[in-house]
Order: C-alpha cells, then structure tokens, then sequence
C-alpha cells in the first residue's frame, strides 16, 4: 500500500516537472525558429551566396549531432534537469553573443560559432523533453506513449513555425541585434522561472552510467536511426537554403511573405504531427493501435512520389508558386505523419531505464540527417537550382524507405528497470 502511495506521488511529482520542461522546450523551440530564419534573410540581405548561407548552419548540425551523443549520457548520469538548464543556459549565450557583439563581428565565423551554440542549446533541451514522456506514462501502455509523443512533436513544430514567422518579422520591425537580445531575455527568464518551480532530477541518475552504452545495441534502434538520418536529409536539402532563396530570387517574395509562409507550413506540420494517431495505426500490434516498421516503410514510399512530382512540376513550367505551395503542403503531411511514426517508436524500442542514451544516439542520426541535408541543400541549388534540390530529398526518402523495410513488423512492449523481466526478442 505505502509502496502503491508513493509511486503515486512520485509520478504526480514528474508529471509537473514535465510540464515545465515541457513550457521550457517550447521556449527554446520559439528561440531557435526565430534565430535561424534572422540570420538566414539578415546574410541573404548582405548579399551573401547560398552556399555561404547554408555554411552558417554547418556547426549548428555538427555540435547537434556530438551534444545528441554526449547528452544522452549526461541526462542518464546527471538527471534530465541538469541537461535542461545547460540547454537553456546555452541558448542565452549564443543569441547574447550575436545581439551584444560589435556590428563588425557580425561576420560569417563569428555567427557559425552562435549557431554552434544553438545547436548544443537545442539538442540539450529537445533530448531532455522527448526522454521525460518515458517518466509520465504507464510502464507499457503503448497507446498513451504514442499519443504523448505525437502530441509533444507536433506542438514543437508549430511553435518551431511561429518562431519562424516571429524571426522574419523582428527582422523587418526591430533589427537584427535586437530581436535577438530579446530572444536572449525570453529564454533567461524561461529559465529562472523553471528553475525555481522544478523539483528533483527528472528521472533517477544512475552514477554508473557508461558513455559506451550510448551506442546502442539494439538492432532496432539502430535501423531506425539510420532511416531518420536519410528522413531528414530529404527534407532539409530542399527547405533549409535552396526554399526560402527560391521563394526570394525566383518568385520575389518580401521576408515577411517568406517567412511566413514557411513558418505556416511548419505549423500545419506540427498539427499533423499531434493528430496522426488519430489516423495511422499500425496493423501487426495488438488491437492495431500502435504503428510498427511497416507503417514507417509504407509512409516513406509513399512520401518519395511528392518532391519528384514538385521537380517534375517546375521542370514542365506549371505555374512555380500553385506548383511549391501545393507540393510543400502534401510533402509536409505525410512527412510529419511519418515523422512521428518515427519519435514514438524511438521510444517503443526503449527500455526506461536506457531512454535518455536511446533518445539521444536516435537525435544524434537525427542532426546527422540536418547536417548533410542543409550542406547539400546550398550546394545544390548553386549547381541546378531547386529542382536539383528537389531529386535529391527524392533519392534520400527511398533510402529511408528501403532501410526501414529492417524494422520490426511488431513493436515490442519493453522492460522496465523495475520489473526484472527481460525485453522480449524483436520480431522482424
């Protein structure tokens, strides 16, 4: 009985700090939107080439993918409270140090390493929230864990759009050192109020934690890592640079239309996210309510038809603008449909007491995804302007495809730490 009461009061207990948390991430989330589309339009409006434009991202991604890495282990030895804070900390830094610095700082190396920062920043605090769902939901219901985790993503997202729309609009209204000294203080109070209402690690420690264990050895999480990296790749190759430069150069939209229509289109991606398990399920689980390895398959099939046909659009002269907006719209559906599918079975695979270095070596192949698509993305709409973007992002989402055809057809119900049972075999 006493057992049973504070079992109760300790999961009471890590649903309010995953609430903060949660408040947190959407913060740092708004943040890091926000300062990738000002520095994006404010080195566009200097005149800078795209390839220059997607090399200020390159040590966001690089520092993504090692902090994703490190992370994962600092959360399992420390607690996620500890990684939390850095990641709001950091984020403070890196906008303060662009919106502090002497305007002839303001020069391609000196922002790459902001943007270094951001990327710790984000990478700290995403980990922390996507491994904190693990402390909320009821060891194996699988259900609840899948709809936690579409709903965490999808809101990220929309907030990550807003962020961008925020960014284009500070630009235009408040300057460019400006907004991001405001960003700067949105985050530092975020983090003083988090600080002072959080209590405990968010998760227990575990001292013997071994940075080893952060490459996993489970064949799933594997698999699934590698398809993820290629999932985003295809997404980043096309809108990360090669996107908003089009919508500029080519069919001469303001920062403001620009920016907001992306940062639409993140929104309604975000959306899509929390409401997929309303529409996909899986068919080889129990009762087909969670999806497994073949709905992540048929999803990517699926989302292959629609960057080829957007190519093939521009290729043929239909009209550029009905052709993007069109195409982007249902490219981003079932890319967020898929990408969910995705979080949830990071977490599925995932005993509790190995989520954090699951989740992080998992948003490691994640970063790693960004990094080549946001290189690729400058490099090739130098080359052969969006189209060639565009067959890119086709290429890597058959990549994905065919390597999530590894995946398990049954999405296993894993052990917790506390059951003494062993995790069930995986079925492929």
């Amino acid at each position: 009985m006493a057992s049973a009461v504070r079992a109760t009061t300790d999961r009471r207990g890590d649903l309010r700090n995953y609430i903060l948390v949660t408040a947190a991430y959407w913060v740092e989330t708004l943040a890091d939107g926000a300062t990738r589309m000002l520095v994006l339009f404010y080195f566009y409006e200097l005149g800078y080439s795209a390839i220059t434009i997607a090399s200020l991202f390159i040590f966001y991604e690089i520092f993504g993918i090692i902090t994703n890495l490190v992370g994962g282990w600092l959360a399992a030895r420390f607690g996620l409270r500890t990684t939390l804070y850095a990641g709001l900390a950091t984020q403070v830094f890196a906008t303060a140090m662009v919106g502090l610095a002497p305007e002839a700082w303001l020069v391609v190396p000196y922002v790459m390493v902001s943007q270094a920062f951001s990327g710790i920043a984000k990478a700290l605090t995403k980990m922390s929230s996507k491994s904190a769902v693990k402390l909320v939901v009821p060891e194996g219901d699988q259900g609840s864990l899948y709809r936690w985790v579409a709903v965490l993503t999808g809101s990220k997202n929309a907030l990550k759009g807003v962020g961008f729309f925020l960014g284009a609009a500070m630009l235009t209204v408040a300057g460019f050192q400006t907004s991001m000294l405001i960003l700067a203080g949105s985050v530092l109070a975020t983090l003083l109020i988090v600080s002072s209402l959080m209590h405990g690690h968010l998760g227990k420690p575990d001292a013997k934690a071994k940075f080893k264990h952060m490459f996993s050895n489970t064949r799933a999480v594997n698999v699934l890592a590698a398809a993820r990296i290629f999932l985003f790749a295809s997404r980043d190759v096309w809108f990360v640079v090669g996107l908003p430069v089009y919508l500029e150069t080519v069919l001469g939209w303001s920062f403001i239309a620009s920016g907001g229509f992306l940062a639409i289109w993140v929104i309604g991606y975000g959306i899509v996210q929390a409401v997929v398990p309303r529409f996909i399920h899986g068919r080889g689980t129990e009762g087909g309510a969670e999806p497994e390895g073949r709905t992540a398959t048929w999803l990517a099939f699926v989302l292959a038809v629609f960057p080829a046909a957007i190519a093939i659009g521009l290729v043929a002269g239909i009209d550029p603008t009905a052709t993007i907006v069109v195409g982007l719209i249902v490219f981003g559906i079932v890319f967020a449909a898929n990408s969910a599918v995705h979080s949830y079975l990071i977490l599925a695979y995932s005993e509790n007491d190995k989520a954090t270095m699951n989740v992080g070596f998992y948003y490691m192949a994640n970063a790693g995804g960004r990094l080549a698509g946001t290189v690729l993305s400058g490099l090739l709409y130098e080359w052969g302007s969006l189209e060639a973007c565009l067959w890119a992002s086709t290429a890597f989402v058959v990549a994905a495809a065919l390597i999530s055809l590894m995946l398990p057809n049954k999405t296993p119900t894993p052990a917790g730490p506390t059951t003494g049972k062993a995790k069930e075999p995986l079925t492929v």
